[in-house]
């Protein structure tokens, strides 16, 4: 619900589907990368072949292709194949690397970031790509007539932009942001556009993009497909690839298909080559032969927030006991099939600024020690089994907007300490409503992005009224989440979100429970299928064995 761009649209942020994480001199080592046996027994002295399609089954539609006109993942996810941005992160170390760019620093004030353009870059129509060019795309994403909801929106804080010639592109902000550099690694977002497109095609560019990447728009059937073809005169793909040329299949067909049994059929018959599956179907994928399964955990948390208008949760003795009495592998068995793993914080695992250090401090799963606690609060048993205080029933209501079997076992781990917890479902607009509100006591949700800035949104004391919906005021938190938005010394930032972390757990202010995995079950009849930790796509590497 919170989280800031994933791969569906939810509540007010949204995430890429093919995640592009990046940072500003704050990296956490990736996890292991992991992948069904088929994987490993690929084929790997094919020699990689030009041609033939890869068609992808993707379950929403873009509304444009004009990236500044977006804020749907859909979009960026398109977007992307098309076009490409001046930074992007590699999948495999979690660094943010020079694309577009070829090199960038950044002044010791944070203020006067210089980025020196990568040459020989050309658009789509043949025009080449210059600082001059880059200026008036990020220009046109920035003004009010355009209303760009969220690429002007992350452009905000540059005060002017400058290019005193073709290969320098220079950005003056109103002030230091760490999370900027990060918005510039989304390939569709934030990609450069044609101008000599844009005055062309006017209104109708959204229908006729042009960019700078791997693949060229071709066609586009409303409620049913967009197909790209092969960019011939591509060389500059990311450093982090192997093949540094133009991409080898000639085409590349997304798939509209909104239902999870209707994609998995079509992947099942051939019809189309790449999915993602979820946790609880994935099981056959990988017990065949025909497909690989290539596996990873996204930076996205599922928890569990407290209302701390709620008299009983200000009562930080009752905080620490909820969240000792949730049994997070449990959870994971019973919502994921076991395909998840536990989060001990408010960063999870692959969000970059994780500390590890967490997972010793965080809370394990000690029913004891969670009803001690209460005891020690002054929650005694009555003959029902549920705790009172001084007349009044330990009785709470979670929201939730999407049951699963895991909020029926929270209510049961809770009930085991005396919580008598009610669970209210809503639709997600509504639930988002009743959140903004301050109507529950406790809410199940997620969050997730690709910054742990997504952090200042949902804790910062001036976020309440807005994202905090936790009503959470802590004037060290705040200054915290500040420093970590703002300081771009790498090590410093490292430390101000280890601290971040230690702060939120120490305060109990919410309930961690895990990340999902997620899956890319793929044909393979496509080889070059590389695994990484984030199980994102590099088609780059990709090509069809016929």
């Amino acid at each position: 619900m919170l989280r800031k761009r994933l791969d569906l649209h939810i509540g007010y942020l949204l995430f890429v589907c093919l995640l592009a994480i990046s940072t500003v001199g704050c990296t956490s080592a990736p996890p292991p990368v992991e992948t069904a046996d088929q994987q490993s027994k690929t084929n790997v002295s094919l020699t990689p072949k030009t041609g033939g399609t890869i068609t992808i089954g993707y379950q929403a539609e873009p509304d444009t292709l004009d990236p500044q006109k977006t804020a749907l993942p859909a979009g960026n996810f398109v977007g992307g194949l098309l076009g490409g941005a001046l930074m992007v992160m590699d999948p495999y170390t979690f660094e943010l690397k020079p694309n577009l760019a070829e090199s960038y620093t950044i002044s010791k004030d944070g203020k006067t970031w210089t980025f020196k353009l990568r040459p020989g870059v050309k658009f789509h129509d043949g025009t080449p790509l210059t600082a001059s060019s880059i200026k008036q795309s990020m220009e046109r994403a920035m003004d009010p007539k355009t209303a760009s909801p969220l690429t002007g929106q992350e452009l905000a804080l540059i005060q002017s932009i400058s290019a005193p010639d073709d290969s320098t592109l220079i950005f003056q902000l109103k002030q230091p942001s760490a999370p900027l550099l990060s918005a510039l690694s989304y390939g569709g977002y934030h990609q450069p556009l044609s101008m000599e497109a844009v005055k062309k095609y006017g209104n109708n560019y959204g229908r006729n993009p042009v960019g700078v990447g791997p693949w060229k728009f071709e066609s586009w059937k409303t409620g049913e497909s967009i197909t790209l073809k092969r960019n011939d005169d591509y060389q500059w793909a990311p450093p982090f690839v192997e093949n540094k040329g133009p991409v080898r299949p000639d085409r590349l067909v997304i798939k509209f298909i909104k239902d999870n049994q209707t994609l998995m059929a079509a992947l099942d018959s051939g019809t189309i080559d790449i999915a993602n599956v979820p946790a609880k179907d994935v099981k056959k994928y990988k017990n065949d032969k025909k497909f690989t399964v290539v596996e990873g955990t996204q930076p996205v948390e599922n928890f569990i927030g407290m209302n701390l208008e709620n008299e009983i949760l200000q009562d930080i003795n009752v905080r620490k006991a909820l969240n000792l009495a949730i049994n997070k592998e449990a959870l994971i068995a019973a919502d994921l099939k076991g395909e998840g793993v536990p989060v001990y914080g408010p960063i999870p695992p692959t969000m970059i600024g994780y500390d590890p250090a967490v997972e010793q401090y965080g809370y394990k799963y000690n029913k004891e020690e969670a009803m001690r606690l209460l005891e020690e609060a002054g929650w005694k048993t009555n003959e029902r089994g549920i705790r009172e205080k001084d007349g009044k029933g330990l009785s709470l209501m979670m929201i939730i907007d999407t049951p699963k079997p895991g909020n029926q076992l929270v209510q049961s781990m809770l009930k085991e300490i005396g919580v008598d917890l009610k669970i209210q479902s809503y639709e997600m607009a509504t639930a988002t409503a009743q959140a903004v509100k301050g109507a529950f006591d406790l809410m199940a949700t997620d969050h997730g992005s690709n910054d742990p800035d997504i952090l200042n949104l949902l804790l910062n004391s001036n976020q309440i009224g807005g994202l905090n919906v936790f009503r959470i005021s802590n004037k060290k938190l705040d200054s915290l989440l500040e420093k970590g938005a703002t300081i771009m010394d790498s090590g410093q930032r490292k430390k101000t979100y280890a601290a971040i972390q230690k702060l939120v757990v120490d305060e109990a202010y919410w309930i961690p429970l895990y990340s999902a995995k997620m899956f890319q079950v793929i044909n393979n009849r496509i080889q070059g299928v590389k695994p990484n930790p984030l199980a994102t796509l590099n088609i780059q590497d990709m090509w069809v064995n016929e």
